[in-house]
């Protein structure tokens, strides 16, 4: 496959790993890539937000090295890998005279160097596309069975990376139809789903939290066009700097003259379309549509080898992409390079020490925090620490995974802007201000779940059956808990809350007995501040904020 490369291309590659090995060494995790740390602290088939691929990548990278090399060296490999997969997939035999060129359009798109060492579900997701383009562009020109199982196998690396995969898949579908009658096609989808199985059945066990909460219980805004729609086209224009014009007109004078050609275009217009539409609704984050970049690589470097004039302004331009890119890298390591720019990767040891310090080596709690609770387990080397998620906030791997038990019945240090009886408090680099007291014998119950037989409320109305599940192994006594309703907007951000007193059903229970439900009549209190759009039952337990204790339910 890559026996005929050129040496001029493996001492571009080379530069360009050894590259991404020092910043991996010296940059500090940003939180996003602590939290996946923390995923692989605990392996599984799945995980709440995302699947499983990324902490794998992070658990092998772990044998070969400690600190933040032990986190990225595996995204330096794939993200080489990547390129040489990219390079095999064009097929102009002139192109081993514009190695050069072909570098700087690479190392020009400001994600897709980013993420040649950053450890995030978008690094796994931009390898297999491509692997999935290259074994896509054999099945074509050579169909068989060998191919296609490759092929479903990648299809399924593609989808253990992100959710977002699915969009690849289907839009190189949309873009050959008839595949829907191609036995090999057929096999290709089989071996995925053989091969994706330990996933689904692992949404199954959970009952599919990750899919319900990206698409029911996600918070949202109101509609703004300048954060949404016109943010979509700054994320367009983010992810190739100053060369995008001309890889858009690229994109733009690129014809369909082959199936291949047209799945490149397919699956770049299909996914820039999927987030426009989706930029009505909802904020688009820019690695959303980070997987363009695979596409537009081909495209536009095809384009460029038949039209110097092109070639000639993206290398112009990606020489200057590329320069500020290295200085931002730079940046990354040594903050005052970026003058009062402050990034999630400067001071995360300094906070980390400051804290532990004030409260040595016990378990610290951070409230309504899965980001600042695993980078503070990481740079402790390992003290155990849990993010307790609060109606304010939002669920998390901590909400479903057994982090809790680790500092059950413990002396913790808990950290949190909802206290008042603090008796230390830390402000962060970045400007976060934090409250911390000691808890000598910590106990919460998150887990306990509420839910209501009806599927829509009326506000100020009573006698609802409410029924609440105790997961827990262990009685849990009525007496430590206060219920109340939260009030949310139609967006879902929670706008007050009320107490209420649910009344038990038959009998009058002292607890709540372990792996077991128990029923209530709830009256719900109306709420005239603001618009209401949905409710939850929260519960609060020990004096703790309330929790995460019910889906958001819809009022009518």
């Amino acid at each position: 496959m890559f026996e005929k490369i050129p040496r001029q291309f493996y001492y571009f590659l080379a530069a360009i790993f050894a590259l991404n090995l020092i910043q991996s060494a010296f940059t500090e995790l940003i939180f996003d890539e602590a939290y996946y740390w923390y995923y692989s602290q605990h392996m599984a088939w799945g995980y709440f937000d995302h699947p499983p691929l990324v902490a794998l990548l992070i658990k092998i990278s772990s044998f070969f090295f400690n600190g933040e090399l032990g986190v990225r060296f595996m995204s330096c490999i794939i993200s080489a890998a990547n390129i040489m997969v990219l390079w095999s997939l064009i097929d102009k035999p002139e192109k081993n005279r514009y190695i050069p060129h072909f570098f700087i359009l690479v190392f020009s798109m400001t994600l897709l160097n980013a993420y040649g060492f950053f450890t995030l579900p978008d690094t796994p997701l931009l390898f297999f596309t491509s692997c999935f383009l290259l074994t896509y562009k054999w099945l074509l020109k050579n169909p068989s069975y060998p191919t296609a199982i490759l092929l479903g196998v990648f299809m399924a690396a593609l989808m253990y990376s992100k959710y977002h995969a699915v969009l690849v898949i289907l839009f190189v579908l949309l873009s050959n139809l008839k595949l829907v009658r191609n036995s090999y096609a057929w096999l290709s989808v089989l071996i995925a789903l053989l091969c994706y199985a330990p996933h689904f059945y692992w949404l199954y066990a959970n009952d599919f939290v990750s899919i319900k909460y990206h698409l029911y219980e996600r918070p949202n805004d109101a509609y703004q066009f300048e954060k949404y729609t016109l943010g979509f086209f700054v994320n367009l224009i983010a992810l190739f700097g100053l060369t995008f014009p001309f890889i858009y007109y690229a994109l733009f004078k690129t014809k369909s003259k082959d199936l291949f050609t047209r799945a490149l275009i397919f699956l770049t217009y299909g996914v820039i379309l999927f987030f426009f539409l989706s930029s009505f609704n909802r904020r688009v984050q820019t690695q959303w549509i980070i997987v363009i970049c695979i596409p537009l690589v081909l495209i536009v470097y095809n384009y460029m080898l038949e039209h110097k004039t092109v070639l000639k302004w993206i290398v112009r331009l990606g020489i200057i992409n590329a320069v500020l890119i290295l200085y931002l890298r730079a940046g990354l390591v040594y903050q005052p390079l970026l003058f009062d720019f402050f990034y999630e990767s400067h001071g995360n040891k300094t906070w980390v020490n400051a804290i532990r310090e004030e409260v040595g080596d016990i378990p610290v709690v951070f409230e309504n925090s899965y980001r600042n609770a695993p980078m503070y387990e990481f740079y402790t080397g390992g003290i155990p620490t849990f993010s307790l998620n609060n109606v304010m906030y939002r669920k998390n791997q901590y909400s479903i995974d057994t982090s809790e038990e680790r500092v059950r019945g413990k002396k913790v240090a808990y950290l949190s802007k909802y206290i008042s009886d603090n008796t230390f408090s830390y402000t962060k680099p970045d400007g976060w201000d934090y409250k911390g007291k000691y808890i000598e014998d910590f106990n919460s119950f998150r887990k306990l779940e509420c839910t209501l037989k009806e599927e829509i409320v009326v506000l100020g109305s009573s006698y609802y059956h409410l029924q609440l599940i105790n997961p827990y192994d262990f009685d849990i006594a009525l007496s430590k808990l206060t219920f109340s309703i939260a009030y949310l907007s139609p967006y879902k951000n929670t706008l007050g809350l009320k107490p209420v007193i649910p009344k038990p059903i038959n009998n009058n229970p002292l607890v709540l007995s372990k792996n077991d439900t128990t029923d209530f009549i709830l009256d719900i209190p109306s709420f005239d501040q603001e618009k209401v759009g949905y409710i939850r039952i929260v519960i609060s337990e020990n004096g703790l904020y309330p929790g995460l204790n019910s889906k958001p339910i819809p009022v009518n």
